[in-house]
């Protein structure tokens, strides 16, 4: 017979469910099974009730109270649970390089730092900017010089933000105010050069102008940007005419070689110039000393030969002559003999028989007399003397 017919003996348990005075033993119909769902959720909404203070109110007859307190019971959990999830929604970290700025019902409330952050979901907004990291801008554009000429610029912009609230809330786009505000001061610090500087040696205080200039802009128009370098790539004429340019770039370099070796030639040549000089000026003032030292000394020779002069002027005036003919004759190669008991006076010319003379080693080199020759020379002028003296003597005596 079927658990559930009538006249069970009044057995109308499942087969699941314990029954009798024995509940909780197995066989003859009473064995434990798997527990009752709607028991438990029953068991767990009077918990819930009970700790949120809304046990449930059972009535002696009916169980509309407990449907009553289980459905409460049901929402508080719901609303417990959605709770928890809009708080887990609030939590997020911020990086060490970002910083968070923090909207709050659409106006701006704070600026956070690095670390583990929470803000009301749904009512603050949070939006992370990075503070350190540089980022770089590009441009290149034709732009004209103060001297009216054409010169194609190439730049480049480095960046940092240094006020994220300022980036994220002052500009609708930092990014290309940036980008216009680089255009205008390169073309302001370009107008205003020549292009023979922009070209050669004028491109770091090209870009430090430029810098300057865009760092103005950019703090007028409160962007939070801070520029880090501009760094002028390139700077060159237009392709079209650039063969021309580089011709007139090679003559101006040729011009500062020449220039640069007519220094280098002047620094070699004027110390040179300038030591001979010295040399001169010396050499003249030791001249000009000798030539005093020499008057003064003179002077004196004289101022003592007058003394001596005023005490024995005959024997002074004869020793004075005796002494030039000394200096005149011995400076000559001629020799004069005066022959006792003649009016003549013989005439040796001794560079003459000197010159006839073979030299005595054979060279060249010098007229070196030797003894031998010297005694001929002695035998030649004693016999010319003899020959002299003896015509002399029979002229005396034929008269």
């Amino acid at each position: 017979m079927a658990w559930n017919e009538p006249g069970g003996n009044g057995n109308n348990h499942d087969p699941w469910s314990g029954g009798g005075d024995n509940r909780g033993k197995r066989g003859g119909g009473n064995d434990q099974g798997p527990p009752d769902l709607d028991e438990a959720m029953r068991k767990l909404q009077d918990r819930l009730g009970g700790i949120f203070g809304g046990g449930k109110k059972r009535g002696g007859s009916g169980g509309g109270g407990s449907s009553a307190g289980g459905g409460s019971g049901f929402i508080v959990v719901l609303i417990v649970l959605a709770a928890l999830f809009w708080a887990g929604m609030g939590f997020y970290t911020i990086d060490q390089q970002e910083r968070g700025i923090v909207l709050r019902l659409g106006k701006y409330h704070d600026t956070v730092q690095p670390g583990l952050q929470w803000n009301p979901p749904l009512v603050d907004d949070v939006t992370k900017v990075n503070t350190t990291r540089i980022r770089s801008y590009d441009h290149r554009s034709l732009m004209l010089t103060a001297d009216e000429n054409i010169v194609d610029v190439d730049m480049t912009v480095q960046y940092v933000v240094s006020d994220p609230m300022m980036f994220a809330l002052k500009v609708r786009d930092p990014s290309d105010s940036l980008a216009q505000s680089s255009e205008s001061a390169l073309r302001h610090v370009v107008g205003t050069s020549e292009m023979h500087s922009i070209l050669t040696e004028g491109r770091d205080t090209l870009a430090l102008e430029v810098q300057a200039r865009l760092q103005r802009y950019m703090e007028s128009y409160t962007t939070g940007i801070s520029i880090s370098k501009v760094n002028i790539k390139n700077a060159q004429a237009p392709r079209q005419v650039q063969d021309a340019f580089d011709d007139v770039i090679k003559a101006r370099e040729d011009e500062q070689r020449a220039k640069n070796e007519a220094e280098a030639y002047a620094n070699g040549i004027v110390p040179e110039a300038r030591g001979r000089a010295q040399r001169l000026q010396e050499e003249s003032n030791a001249y000009r000393e000798e030539v005093v030292a020499k008057a003064t000394g003179e002077a004196s020779r004289f101022k003592a030969l007058l003394t001596e002069y005023q005490k024995a002027p005959v024997v002074t005036r004869e020793r004075l002559y005796i002494d030039t003919l000394q200096d005149v004759l011995g400076r000559t190669g001629k020799v004069i003999v005066d022959v006792d008991g003649g009016n003549n006076m013989m005439y040796l010319p001794l560079d003459r028989l000197t010159a006839k003379q073979p030299v005595s080693d054979g060279s060249a080199r010098g007229m070196r007399l030797d003894e031998d020759t010297m005694r001929q020379i002695a035998d030649q002028v004693i016999e010319e003397t003899r020959q002299r003296s003896q015509t002399t003597s029979g002229l005396r005596e034929g008269r």
